[in-house]
């Protein structure tokens, strides 16, 4: 079964943190790239940040130095730390996942059904 379910968002003052967490199917998993996408009511979809198969990650200059996306291979998930959130964080989050690095950036194959993160100031 793929799958992807997210978890973890809520409502936080500018200021605050969340952690989002994805668990993913051990497919996925396995043998996929994955990353956090975000999109905020009127806006396009943006990229939040990835991490391939060997635990490498790279960010969106806008969450640089704030969050950090890590993963547990004991419990098949995908973690999205955000810290010094802003109002400008305002969005619903999704896990996504892609056996193509290059598709993955473009367009995932595989999604979560999204949390939603409100920051107000």
């Amino acid at each position: 079964l793929v799958q992807l379910v997210e978890s973890g968002g809520g409502s936080v003052e500018a200021g605050g943190s969340l952690r989002l967490s994805c668990t993913v199917s051990t497919l996925i998993y396995n043998n996929c790239y994955m990353a956090w996408f975000r999109q905020a009511p009127g806006k396009e979809r943006e990229g939040v940040g990835s991490i391939d198969l060997d635990g490498n990650v790279a960010y969106a200059d806008s969450v640089k130095g704030r969050f950090t996306i890590s993963k547990d291979n004991a419990k098949h998930t995908l973690y999205l730390q955000m810290d010094m959130l802003k109002p400008e964080d305002t969005a619903m989050y999704y896990c996504a996942a892609d056996h193509n690095f290059r598709h993955l950036v473009a367009g995932p194959e595989y999604w979560g059904q999204g949390t939603q993160v409100t920051v107000s100031s």
